[in-house]
């Protein structure tokens, strides 16, 4: 099913990386951004799906950051699918986005906490687009069949699911390595996301925190655990940046971790 999006790529050897930053800022910055995922992901053989939100619709404040408009976002995402030949998700938010943003994007991402909603599930089923479903993080893997069902059950067998954490207290998140396995049984792929699951939402200021310097600890423990798929996050500067700077991996860092990563799946694949 994840080959469609990489009709020239042998993914059986490697995982696939979702990866870019949060939410669409400027060009220059997206630009910049996935050409240099492309570099490195070309030089490493790794499946590349660029993201960016092209709006944030779930946020603490009501002064946060939300996008730089609708449709100049989704244009900027469709240059960087036509610029560098990649496939590339963005989220949506309702069922009446789904056609909306299939217009501009390869994969439509149904965030953690609509993951139950019926009504987007059934419109992002619809367009015949690959659909990525991250896992709610108050949900076990085991409820995600009901997710997948519902997309299947609307002639669509396009899908990703993606494991971004789970609740652990009010300020936390736990990654249970099992949901991996368990997603891998519905016969879809399964990504893990190594930066969402290292926030640490509910902070008294109204502001997500993060622990960016697990990330790779994350990403070693899903390659070597068998996940298909990497989410990760990163952004030329996080300190600077308009949404979930605590928990995105500099861009100059990304290349050495991929490298491991790379090499650890090598390992992974003779066992």
């Amino acid at each position: 099913m994840i080959q469609t999006l990489f009709p020239t790529q042998n993914t059986a050897n490697n995982f696939f990386l979702i990866a870019g930053p949060c939410v669409v800022e400027n060009e220059a910055m997206m630009m910049e951004t996935a050409e240099a995922i492309v570099r490195i992901c070309e030089r490493l053989g790794i499946p590349i799906i660029f993201k960016a939100s092209y709006r944030k619709a779930n946020r603490s404040r009501m002064d946060s950051f939300t996008g730089i408009g609708d449709e100049a976002a989704l244009k900027i995402l469709a240059k960087v699918r036509g610029t560098f030949n990649i496939p590339v998700v963005t989220d949506i938010h309702s069922a009446d986005e789904a056609a909306i943003a299939a217009a501009y994007v390869d994969v439509l991402q149904i965030p953690a906490f609509l993951c139950r909603q019926t009504d987007i599930l059934v419109a992002a089923a619809q367009t015949g687009k690959t659909v990525n479903v991250k896992k709610g993080q108050f949900l076990s893997p085991d409820s995600m069949h009901f997710a997948v069902e519902k997309i299947q059950q609307n002639g669509n067998n396009n899908i990703i699911l993606t494991d971004r954490g789970t609740m652990f207290g009010y300020q936390d998140l736990i990654v249970d390595y099992r949901a991996i396995p368990i997603m891998q049984g519905f016969n879809v792929p399964v990504a893990l996301d190594c930066t969402h699951s290292l926030q640490q939402p509910n902070q008294p200021g109204g502001v997500t925190g993060g622990n960016p310097q697990m990330i790779e600890t994350i990403a070693r423990a899903g390659i070597a655990v068998g996940v298909d798929g990497l989410f990760l996050e990163t952004h030329p500067n996080p300190s600077i940046s308009k949404s979930d700077g605590a928990n995105m991996l500099p861009l100059t860092l990304l290349e050495p971790l991929l490298e491991k990563l790379v090499a650890l799946r090598q390992v992974v694949n003779k066992w």
